[in-house]
């Protein structure tokens, strides 16, 4: 079983972070309030990042550091854009 990491994008500009084993079904959950208490008042939300993992506990501490970034940190990290096809390097304040 494959293990990621992701980052969405909340409608509000914000940056939602979690791991699942299918990070495009796990969007959908969120958009469709079955998500985070966070994202449900935050919709729509848009995948930005995906980073694989092998291993769930590896996912869930990547995770932790992830959610300890600084704004500008997960904004450089989210222009590096691996796993995501689309043109995310231009993200505003």
């Amino acid at each position: 079983m494959s293990y990621f990491c992701y980052i969405l994008e909340c409608a509000d500009g914000t940056f939602y972070t979690g791991w699942s084993t299918d990070p495009q079904r796990r969007t959908r959950r969120h958009n469709s309030g079955q998500g985070a208490r966070y994202t449900r008042a935050r919709r729509p939300v848009r995948l930005v990042y995906v980073e694989a993992q092998p291993d769930r506990s590896t996912a869930m501490k990547r995770e932790h550091c992830i959610k300890r970034l600084s704004r500008m940190a997960k904004k450089n990290l989210i222009a590096q854009n691996p796993g995501i096809d689309n043109q995310y390097s231009q993200i505003s304040d």
